[in-house]
This record gives C-alpha cells, sequence and structure tokens, in this order.
C-alpha cells in the first residue's frame, strides 16, 4: 500500500504582513518573530510573499530572504511561498529557490500580465510544476482577470500541475462543481469574509489574511467550522465578520498592519504605491479591532 502524500497546505496557512521598518526596508527579525508567534498562537503554517506580503514591490534579494527568514523561524513543512511572477520562467525560478530552502508546497496565481487563455494558463503552471514541489493554484479572477474556473481547474489537476486551489473567487456554489469535477483537488478558503461557507462546503483548509492580527480566534474559527459546530462558529464569525470583509477590499494590506499594530504586532507602513488609510476607513478598521479586543478575540 502506497503511503498517502503530505498536503501541507491543509488547515490554517497564515498569508503574512511583512514588518517593515521606519525607512521601509523589511525587518526580518521581527518577521521571524511573527512566523514563530502564529504558530504558537495555533496556526498551522504561512504564505510568505503573497499580496499581503506585498511580494511586487520586494527586490529579488528581499523575496528570497523573506522565504529564507519562514523556513528558519518554523521549518519549511509549514511554509508555502507564494510563487506569481509575470514570466513563467521567473515563477518557475521562485518555486526552485522555495524548494531548495526546504518549503513543502508552493502558492502561484495563473499568468496575469495579460488576460490569458486557457493554453496559456495550462503552459504555465506545467512549467511550474517541472521544479518538482507540490503546485496550490491561486484563482483570484478580480485582481488577475483570469479566472480558473472550476472546469479549467479540474484539468489542470488531472494533469498533475496542481493539487489545490485557494478560491478567492467569493462564489461558494463553486466548492460543490469542483468536489463533482476533482474529489482530490483540495479546496482552501481563500477570502476571509467566505470562511463559513466554504468550510461547510469542504474546504481543507484557509489561506488567510487576518489572524495576522487575531491569531488564535481566527484559529478557533476555523475548527469550528470544519468540525461542524456551528454554533460555536456562527458566534465567531459574527463577531469577526467585520474585520474578515477587508480582505476583500482593495486596503486590504493596510487593513490588516493597522490591527496588528492596534493589537500589539508588527504591523506598521506599506511600501508605494499603497498609501495610509483614509480618515474614515482607519476609523472603522479601529472600532472593529477595538471591539474584538473588548470581546476577548485577542
Amino acid at each position: 500500500m502506497s503511503t498517502p502524500r503530505p498536503r501541507p497546505w491543509r488547515g490554517v496557512l497564515v498569508a503574512t504582513a511583512l514588518p517593515l521598518r521606519d525607512d521601509l526596508s523589511v525587518d526580518y527579525d521581527r518577521y521571524a518573530e511573527h512566523c514563530a508567534w502564529l504558530v504558537d498562537n495555533g496556526c498551522d503554517g504561512v504564505v510568505p510573499n503573497g499580496s499581503l506580503g506585498e511580494y511586487q514591490v520586494l527586490t529579488p534579494e528581499e523575496r528570497a530572504k523573506v522565504v529564507e527568514t519562514a523556513v528558519a523561524a518554523i521549518g519549511g513543512a509549514r511554509v508555502m511561498p507564494g510563487v506569481a511572477a509575470y514570466g513563467s520562467a521567473e515563477a518557475r525560478r521562485w518555486a526552485e529557490q522555495a524548494r531548495d530552502a526546504g518549503c513543502a508546497a508552493v502558492m502561484l496565481l495563473p499568468p496575469n500580465a495579460y488576460r490569458a487563455d486557457e493554453r496559456s494558463v495550462l503552459a504555465h503552471y506545467a512549467e511550474v510544476a517541472k521544479a518538482g514541489v507540490p503546485v496550490v493554484a491561486y484563482n483570484n479572477p478580480i485582481d488577475t482577470k483570469v479566472d480558473l474556473v472550476p472546469e479549467l481547474l479540474a484539468e489542470l489537476h488531472g494533469e498533475g500541475y496542481v493539487q489545490a486551489v485557494k478560491e478567492f473567487s467569493g462564489d461558494v456554489r463553486r466548492a460543490y462543481r469542483l468536489a463533482e469535477l476533482a474529489p482530490e483537488l483540495d479546496l482552501l478558503i481563500g477570502a476571509d469574509d467566505v470562511l463559513l461557507e466554504l468550510a461547510i462546503a469542504g474546504a481543507k483548509g484557509w489561506v488567510a489574511g487576518y489572524p495576522n492580527a487575531l491569531p488564535a480566534a481566527s484559529v478557533e474559527l476555523y475548527r469550528a467550522a470544519v468540525d461542524g459546530d456551528l454554533d460555536t462558529a456562527r458566534h465567531l464569525y459574527g463577531q469577526l465578520h467585520p474585520l474578515l470583509r477587508w480582505d476583500s477590499r482593495v486596503e486590504f494590506v493596510q487593513a490588516i498592519k493597522l490591527s496588528m499594530d492596534i493589537v500589539g504586532r508588527p504591523g506598521g507602513a506599506c511600501r508605494p504605491p499603497r498609501v495610509p488609510l483614509l480618515p474614515a476607513q482607519e476609523a472603522a478598521v479601529r472600532a472593529a479591532t477595538e471591539k474584538a479586543v473588548a470581546a476577548g478575540l485577542v
């Protein structure tokens, strides 16, 4: 009998925000501490170099060191870096870098330099799969304008190019279609504000944003949802949803970093072209975070 293949993307994997110093250089020591703190608070791993980690505005040296820092802090089995790039060859190189650093899986957006067709998507994932590390697809048609619909995901999985998908479309109906077309493809919750709906639909993991600020309560919510404890899950979901919905807004990085600042975590500023929240936005995030703190969710 063959040994079941490990699935390191299951559970709560936090798309980590990246601490920056006042001069906007990367604070690797605080990032290492943050990764360890998340695991100590019940999270299963981290996803560095996602959009929340501002990978688009990092130098190649910074991007590689972020991965190496996370692996050194918590071990490669708990680290699933984003390897998105405009070119397939570059994305493959990032997958190879993650593999060589000891990571057990990587997360990959479809081609997003243009509105790629199905053949281009298949070729992109085929190229990155050559790195020999399991790939989790990331479907974010809102930002990339390329939609990994269930039929296309089933084909990618059937070819052996992807093993799971971070689903960010917001369309919870897709969970059931995916289960029909590709039952062995793991569905991961990709947007914080549809966590309960996708957990009920059979999600096997959560690539999460708000646990950067509220890990213990977020993990409790996820575990209750996937275990079918709907009374607990609905109560926590209602308390956290005013914050979770920021994960699906343009200002999600700034919002999550502000919440981190409020609860005493290393949030801080973002690199341009991101700009600070507007006063009304900041007030809304601050009020929701302080309410969560008062409710004992930190």
